[in-house]
């Protein structure tokens, strides 16, 4: 692997091992989209585990009397649910309702708490939050170089971390909680149970020195339950498959998240936060768009930004904001923002693909929800 100027993580040295491995630029960051194949890759997730490497993403630490209050008026969701050890999925919003960034935020004690962001926002979110900050009360910290984030997803994800959790059943974990003095192999982590694939999952956020032991010895251990490292690749279209939101394609400055249909993480009535006052205008006035899930009719992919028409329209509509072919349920699929009077089901639209006007209808979200009652 040759010299790049491109950013990279501490596992970097760890793609080499992988004979299929091809790296893409990521928003300035050198990173996998594949390492044996994403087809392989997802497959792996669904069905047993995979390991990536999302150590762009970014950490923010924020500590002090005033944290609280000052998150609380920075984000959509209610800060004030957080105990310690819970984290919750929320939205930096601009105050024209638009998004600045999607997050979470980890209580770790009564007045710290950690903010994770994604790579490609680290800066501009970071400057966003400075600009707000109160003259005192409040600190902020910076961790992104320093810490190293590994995610291990897939159904038989809490049986490969049984064996190397130490004091601790990670199963016993629930949704959107975490373990900040975790131990892993005898590496100190801070262990969550969130995701970003549809499947069962935990993520190991761990000082940037101890990264590659911990991702050797997760492999080591994963190997009897058929983990797989997996790449950007098998990350989108499993997060595509649950309808997950990315930021700058189902959320962005130009999309809301009423519009990107993530209302319940806006809690309106629970006081004001940057965007509230645009966000209720909106809800009251009729939300103009909604993101709505779109399975082809034609044969064809839909791909972000193609245009969508109503049938016989010459105007589009609205635009493909992620589309592929389904990996686990073989159809080629899309998600779109369209104007809200084409958003029912089975309502039948035609996007433009390479020129050509195919059909495709309008079909609930999410396309895929894991089976939890199956046993693992």
């Amino acid at each position: 692997m040759s010299e790049s100027a491109l950013r990279r993580t501490p596992l970097y040295s760890r793609y080499a091992k992988y004979e299929g491995v091809r790296c893409i630029d990521f928003g300035g960051w050198e990173l996998p989209v594949q390492f044996s194949g994403i087809q392989k890759e997802h497959e792996a997730v669904r069905e047993r585990a995979g390991l990536f490497d999302v150590s762009h993403m970014g950490e923010f630490y924020v500590e002090g009397p005033g944290a609280e209050r000052f998150l609380q008026g920075m984000t959509t969701n209610d800060v004030d649910l957080l105990v310690p050890e819970k984290a919750q999925y929320t939205l930096l919003c601009y105050p024209d309702g638009g998004v600045v960034d999607d997050l979470l935020i980890y209580k770790l004690e009564q007045t710290k708490y950690m903010l994770v962001v994604n790579a490609s926002n680290i800066e501009k979110d970071w400057d966003w939050l400075q600009r707000h900050l109160p003259a005192e009360g409040v600190t902020m910290r910076n961790a992104s170089d320093e810490t190293a984030l590994l995610a291990v997803q897939g159904p038989f994800s809490s049986a490969l971390l049984s064996p190397l959790c130490e004091g601790m059943d990670p199963s016993a974990l629930r949704p959107f909680t975490f373990i900040r003095d975790a131990r892993i192999a005898g590496i100190p982590v801070l262990l969550s149970r969130t995701g970003y694939t549809g499947e069962d999952g935990f993520e190991l956020y761990v000082a940037a020195e101890h990264a590659e032991a911990l991702w050797d010895v997760l492999m080591e251990t994963g190997e009897a339950h058929g983990l797989l490292p997996a790449g950007l690749g098998a990350r989108d279209t499993l997060r595509f498959e649950a309808c997950l939101p990315l930021y700058g394609q189902e959320i962005g400055p130009d999309i809301s998240p009423l519009e990107a249909g993530l209302n319940r993480f806006v809690k309106l009535e629970q006081g004001d936060f940057i965007g509230r006052d645009a966000l209720v205008n909106q809800r009251g006035d009729g939300i103009p768009r909604r993101l709505v899930g779109l399975e082809m009719i034609d044969r064809g992919i839909p791909r972000t930004h193609y245009p969508v028409f109503a049938e016989g329209s010459e105007e589009p509509i609205g635009e493909v904001t992620t589309g592929t072919q389904s990996p686990t349920l073989k159809k080629n699929l899309g998600m779109a923002i369209l104007a809200s009077r084409y958003a029912e089901s089975d309502t039948i639209l035609e996007i433009d693909i390479r020129g050509k006007r195919l059909k495709a209808k309008v079909i609930p979200l999410p396309f895929y929800r894991r089976n939890l009652s199956a046993k693992r």
